[in-house]
């Protein structure tokens, strides 16, 4: 039985809170060799070639895939993942909106060494200098957004803008006023560097998002899912290479980040 389904199924007769399983990730995924050829093609800019221990970065530097754990709660997870552990979700693009079983959380684990040698760490002013702005549904006159140029995600969002604004208007509600891109902070309640502090996320208008840490968690300790956004925004953003965090169990619907190596088929 899968992971996520056993904790969902024990959880709902109130047997096992979910952060209650410890050591239970860490091990990479059985794909680990397609997973790493997909972070290698998602970044060329960076990325020279792996051979499935390491990754070779343009510069000639090596960063470890693995720290050769497979014992971590899921906080450990989180707070201290390596580069295989970036994978140990499958993110279902294209798929229709739905809840995720428990923890399954796509796209939300980052080794943020990795991130800070790509896009530059924001608490040392080296992400500000790599920046442009980017206009926002120009046709509905939604003002500019301040994004990297690294590895062009300012013209992937850009591209991201053109096919929002060709949707029907009743889509616009949930997209202006945006509700911010770079801003060099961690994420609350952690250490852990926001993706708008690469300056490589958008979050679409709050009004009508809805974020875990808003919802109280239910008698058996899981957080009920919920989502407004309409799966027609999910699908341009997600075709130029975003991820949505309305796919996380600990869901963030307004979010979307910049991370092509979850999407490559």
């Amino acid at each position: 039985m899968a992971l996520g389904r056993f904790l969902t199924t024990f959880t709902a007769l109130g047997v096992l809170a979910p952060a209650a399983l410890a050591g239970s990730y860490g091990a990479p995924p059985r794909d680990i060799q397609d997973r790493l050829d997909a972070l290698v093609a998602a970044y060329p800019e960076h990325l020279i070639s792996h051979n499935g221990t390491h990754i070779t970065w343009r510069d000639g530097s090596k960063m470890p895939v693995s720290d050769g754990r497979t014992d971590k709660t899921f906080d450990e997870l989180l707070n201290a993942p390596d580069i295989d552990d970036m994978f140990a979700f499958s993110y279902p693009a294209g798929t229709k909106p739905s809840a995720p079983e428990v923890n399954h959380d796509p796209g939300r684990i980052r080794y943020e060494p990795f991130f800070t040698k790509m896009y530059g760490d924001c608490r040392v002013n080296a992400a500000a200098p790599h920046q442009a702005k980017v206009p926002w549904l120009k046709k509905h006159a939604g003002g500019t957004v301040r994004v990297t140029t690294v590895n062009d995600v300012h013209a992937a969002l850009a591209a991201v803008s053109a096919d929002l604004d060709e949707l029907s208007n009743r889509f616009v509600r949930f997209l202006k006023p945006n509700s911010g891109t770079y801003n060099c902070r961690t994420i609350a309640g952690t250490r852990r560097l926001s993706v708008h502090a690469f300056a490589a996320a958008i979050d679409i208008n709050v009004k009508h998002a809805h974020y875990w840490k808003w919802t109280k968690p239910s008698s058996n300790g899981t957080y009920p899912w919920r989502n407004k956004i309409p799966q027609e925004i999910v699908d341009v953003f997600e075709r130029h290479g975003f991820i949505w965090g309305g796919r996380w169990y600990h869901y963030d619907s307004m979010h979307f980040e910049y991370r092509p190596e979850l999407l490559q088929k």
